[in-house]
């Protein structure tokens, strides 16, 4: 399915993005044959209005079933020129997507499955959020896979973790140069591992 932009007007009362959607794919439709099929989200997360992911049951008669994940790519810009303020563009997990930022408490809740994508898609999700869960202390020594190259020229694969509050920068160790690298804890960097002298104290 491609893009499907709206008006708040077209928004059916639901002020954001995640509420139209969770409202979207819940709902029972009579069948020609008088079963009744439908869908009930049970989870969903929408971070930064990009991304919603949602754990959606499937419902048949009125009795639950197989859970699978749906997830849309959102556009979300209240300040439109045109007043479209709101666009999706929806698929399941079955589809491969190239998005996997899906939080646990909704992978969680999806039954097993034997679809090739949808195994794969699960497994990247797992994989990143194993990457963001680390921990990085002051002074940690880490190491990139591959050299990065910053705007000022400067070119770096091994930094010390320097701590300022709540913000995290890195100290080039040979030249002590502070730089900030995006996204950091979803790459794959690793540890060096460093011997550290501990202070002696005497009784």
């Amino acid at each position: 399915m491609g893009w499907l932009f709206m008006p708040r007007s077209s928004m059916g009362g639901h002020a954001s993005a995640k509420a139209y959607l969770d409202a979207q794919f819940t709902y029972e439709r009579p069948q020609e044959d008088g079963s009744s099929r439908g869908l009930k989200v049970l989870a969903s997360a929408c971070p930064g209005n990009r991304v919603y992911y949602a754990a959606t049951q499937v419902i048949a008669d009125g009795k639950p079933g197989e859970v699978f994940a749906i997830v849309c790519l959102v556009r979300w810009n209240p300040r439109d020129k045109e007043g479209y303020i709101f666009g999706y563009k929806d698929m399941e997990e079955s589809m491969g997507p190239c998005e996997a930022e899906c939080p646990a408490r909704i992978l969680d809740l999806l039954t097993p499955t034997d679809k090739e994508y949808a195994l794969d898609w699960r497994k990247r999700c797992r994989a990143n959020l194993e990457r963001r869960s680390r921990k990085l202390s002051d002074g940690d020594r880490l190491r990139l896979p591959e050299p990065v190259k910053f705007s000022d020229g400067h070119i770096g694969q091994e930094f010390i973790v320097a701590k300022r509050g709540r913000r995290l920068v890195l100290r080039d160790p040979d030249t002590g140069g502070y730089y900030r690298i995006t996204r950091l804890m979803e790459r794959a960097w690793s540890i060096v591992p460093t011997t550290r002298v501990h202070k002696t104290v005497f009784a």
